[in-house]
C-alpha cells in the first residue's frame, strides 16, 4: 500500500496534483519517494485517487491521477459531541476518533467543563485540533478530514446536528439500556454520541438531550474516564455499523 497525502483542495482527475511546502519535503527527504512510485491522494472532502509521481524535488511533487481509490469512509456519519476535558485529553480523542472514522467532533463547553480560556486562546486551540485531525486522517488514509467545531454550548451543538440524528448519551445513572440495545433501534440515520467531561453531564444537560430524543445508555458497572468512554463507544458503534469488516475491495 502506497503513501497517502491529503491536499484539502478540489482534485481534477484530468489535471496533476501538486504538493509543495512540508508535504513535498516530507515526500522527498523523509519518505524518499521517487518518480514512478504509486501513492494515494485525497481532497479531505471525501474523494480519493491513486496517483503516480511524475516529478519530485524538495520543493515540489507532481502527481498524475490514475484511478479513483475506493472510499475507506464509514457508510454512516458518526458525530462525537465531546464535553471539553482538562489538559491535552482532547488531542488524544481527536487523533484516535479520526482513526476510528468519526465524521466530525463538536467540542462543547458544559456545566462541568473546567477549561475556559479567552477567545483568542480558544481559536489557537481550535487550529491545533484541526491540524491533529488532518494528521490523523492522513496517517489512517482517509478521504475525509473530520471538522472540529467549537467550543460550543450544548444547545449550539444540538442545532448543528443533521436532522433526525440518532442521539446516544452514556450516563452513569442509566441502569437498564446499554449501548448495544440502543443501537438495535438505529434506523440508518447519522449517529450523535454525547460524552461528558470529567464529572459527566449534569442532570439538566441530560434532560436537554433527552428532550431532543436522546437515549441514555449505561457503559456497565465501571466508571470510565472521558477519553476512555469516547473511544470505547466509538469503537462499539463502528463495530455495530459494520465498519470493522473489510467490505470494500481495493
Amino acid at each position: 500500500m502506497g503513501h497517502h497525502f491529503i491536499v484539502e483542495a478540489s482534485i481534477d482527475p484530468a489535471s496533476p496534483v501538486i504538493l509543495t511546502g512540508s508535504k513535498a519535503h516530507h515526500a522527498f527527504r523523509v519518505l524518499r519517494l521517487r518518480v514512478g512510485d504509486k501513492v494515494s491522494v485525497a481532497d479531505g472532502q471525501g474523494s480519493g485517487y491513486w496517483a503516480q509521481i511524475a516529478h519530485i524535488s524538495p520543493e515540489k511533487v507532481v502527481l498524475e491521477i490514475r484511478d479513483r481509490r475506493p472510499s475507506p469512509e464509514p457508510r454512516h456519519q458518526v458525530i462525537l459531541i465531546q464535553g471539553w476535558p482538562k489538559g491535552d485529553k482532547l488531542d488524544l480523542i481527536i487523533e484516535k476518533g479520526t482513526e476510528l472514522g468519526v465524521h466530525s467532533i463538536f467540542v462543547v463547553q458544559t456545566q462541568r467543563s473546567i477549561p475556559r480560556p479567552p477567545l483568542e486562546a480558544q481559536e489557537r486551540r481550535k487550529e491545533r485540533w484541526q491540524r491533529k485531525a488532518l494528521a490523523a486522517a492522513q496517517q489512517s488514509r482517509r478521504h475525509w478530514v473530520p471538522r472540529i467545531e467549537g467550543p460550543l454550548s450544548l444547545l449550539q451543538a444540538l442545532d448543528l446536528l443533521p436532522p433526525h440524528t440518532f442521539l446516544l448519551v452514556p450516563w452513569e445513572e442509566e441502569k437498564q439500556r446499554d449501548l448495544r440495545q440502543a443501537l438495535s433501534l438505529w434506523e440508518f440515520q447519522p449517529v450523535g454520541l454525547f460524552i461528558g467531561p470529567e464529572g459527566g453531564f449534569s442532570q439538566e444537560e441530560i434532560e436537554i438531550i433527552r428532550e431532543k430524543g436522546g437515549l441514555t445508555v449505561t457503559l456497565g458497572p465501571r466508571i470510565l474516564r472521558t477519553e476512555t468512554a469516547s473511544l470505547a463507544c466509538l469503537s462499539v458503534i463502528m463495530y455495530v455499523l459494520g465498519e470493522f469488516s473489510y467490505w470494500r475491495e481495493e
